[in-house]
């Protein structure tokens, strides 16, 4: 196999050649980048590349190999990282002017753990400013393209590490999602995006948006691939206190088991009206070869589920208005050259350097906590969170796994929302209550529309049950070719 075709193949794919030695680890890499360097300035998933670093983390790999060391699962696989998590001696943008020259003096913990599984961070993703939005349309330096259609979003707010996955750049990748930004750029983007459990990762050195939301995960061409990804990033951190202290499980093991008598819920509010006959046909499909593998389908209930844009915008912005006030312009990132006084310094950084929809979400938050407003927004909306969890912890009583669309629609069209918010915040209404109640829940491609854009499947599980998340989305895998097309766009020509 040539090493053209071998960086279109999965990670444990690459890594099975890379142990027969047919490729080197210095190899995959270095055509991670012939492949960047022939397609990024068009697609703009890069905000920076760590060559150095990573080809060096190569040249170890294929040492310990020759030398006949066992190395980890994903030594030596190429991977993108989201430019909200801090890799030290690398810029750290979060895609914003405001920490446009932001060199980390530090590693994140996943960071950490990727060096220690000897995966090489081949560069940082463009992202949503501060992971705000739906489309990547909001970064401060550059538009992602969908590698589907040039023309299109590849979905937000990790639309970067997304489409650096389905172009090839990459194996894989790690993204944040806190309402949805990982799922739902696997799924205009055709690949695998697992949010894991609140806790599960840790968060530290991860830029913060909504401290009580954010959770890191992978993207990936395989399922297997993000259950080998999602072990080598998983554990407690005591510098993450909402980090969990239970042992992480060998997720790839317990992938193979079929999932006869395993009952899935078909979520019944979001099959509801909004969503695409493309979207509702792919995913009557699904379900349909669910059936003939054995599983059980049944309609399921979310009754509070309608009100969860309106909580995670009141939530999510509060927590983000609180994050945010320390870019400032006094100890780092950006600083008006045009201030007369302190105050002056405060008000024009913030205004120069951050982004409408930053700036938007910032005042919403702002007012959400204002005295006389917190009561009625912030508490409420908390309250109505644990009502939306109480909902989930109800159904999954009866059923193993819930089902829905991963979003209503398929990428759109770049420009075509980027005017009108509520619109671009319903994209988010199938994925933003898994980051309310905490939940894991995987995005998978389970088919495409009229226009050969991929539509993803979503499922979710209760708390700290990622194995059986998993083995039911691989057993889909397996039963169908979906996750092995190829974008249509020139960007594999």
């Amino acid at each position: 196999m040539s090493i053209n075709e071998l960086i279109k193949k999965t990670a444990a794919e690459q890594r099975k050649a890379l142990l027969n030695k047919e490729v080197s680890a210095v190899e995959l890499v270095q055509e991670s980048y012939k492949q960047i360097e022939k397609i990024d300035d068009t697609l703009g998933a890069f905000n920076s590349l760590c060559k150095e670093q990573a080809l060096q983390t190569a040249q170890d790999v294929d040492k310990k190999l020759a030398a006949g060391e066992t190395l980890p699962a994903l030594a030596g696989i190429p991977l993108a990282l989201k430019d909200n998590m801090n890799y030290k001696g690398s810029r750290t943008t979060a895609s914003s002017k405001i920490l446009e020259n932001f060199v980390s003096p530090y590693d994140a913990t996943v960071v950490k753990k990727l060096k220690e599984n000897y995966i090489p961070i081949i560069g940082k993703t463009n992202l949503d400013e501060f992971a705000m939005g739906s489309s990547n349309e909001n970064s401060a330096f550059k538009i992602v393209r969908n590698p589907w259609d040039l023309n299109k979003v590849p979905g937000g707010s990790s639309g970067g590490s997304a489409a650096a996955v389905a172009g090839y750049e990459s194996a894989i990748a790690l993204g944040s999602d806190t309402g949805g930004s990982i799922r739902l750029p696997a799924s205009f983007c055709g690949i695998v995006g697992l949010k894991p459990t609140y806790g599960r990762v840790s968060r530290y050195g991860l830029i913060a948006f909504a401290s009580s939301l954010d959770q890191i995960g992978p993207f990936s061409r395989s399922v297997e691939d993000a259950a080998l990804l999602l072990e080598a990033i998983s554990g407690y951190d005591p510098n993450d206190s909402t980090s969990l202290n239970i042992p992480v499980p060998k997720y790839s093991e317990s992938l193979k088991k079929d999932i006869k008598g395993v009952k899935i819920g078909v979520i019944k509010e979001l099959f509801a009206e909004g969503l695409s006959d493309d979207v509702r046909k792919s995913l009557e499909n699904a379900i349909q070869v669910y059936k003939e593998l054995g599983a059980q389908i049944v309609e399921v209930s979310l009754p509070l589920l309608k009100y969860s844009i309106g909580v995670y915008y009141i939530i999510a912005t509060a927590e983000a208005s609180s994050n945010l006030a320390r870019y400032d312009g006094v100890k780092y990132g950006y600083r008006t050259p045009e201030a007369k006084n302190l105050l002056e310094m405060y008000t024009k950084t913030r205004a120069e350097g951050f982004g409408d929809e930053v700036k938007r979400r910032i005042m919403l938050g702002t007012y959400a906590l204002s005295s006389g407003y917190y009561d009625a927004y912030y508490k409420k909306a908390q309250q109505v969170r644990h009502l939306i969890k109480n909902d989930f912890d109800k159904v999954f009583e009866t059923v193993d796994v819930l089902l829905s669309p991963t979003c209503p629609n398929t990428a759109f069209e770049i420009g075509s929302k980027i005017e009108d918010p509520l619109s671009m915040y319903l994209t988010d209404i199938g994925t933003i209550s898994a980051n309310l109640a905490g939940i894991p829940g995987i995005s998978i491609p389970c088919g495409f529309d009229s226009s050969n854009m991929p539509v993803g499947m979503q499922l979710l599980a209760p708390a700290l049950q990622e194995e059986k998340l998993l083995n039911t989305a691989y057993n889909f895998e397996r039963a169908t070719d979906f996750h092995k097309c190829e974008p249509s766009a020139v960007l594999v020509k």
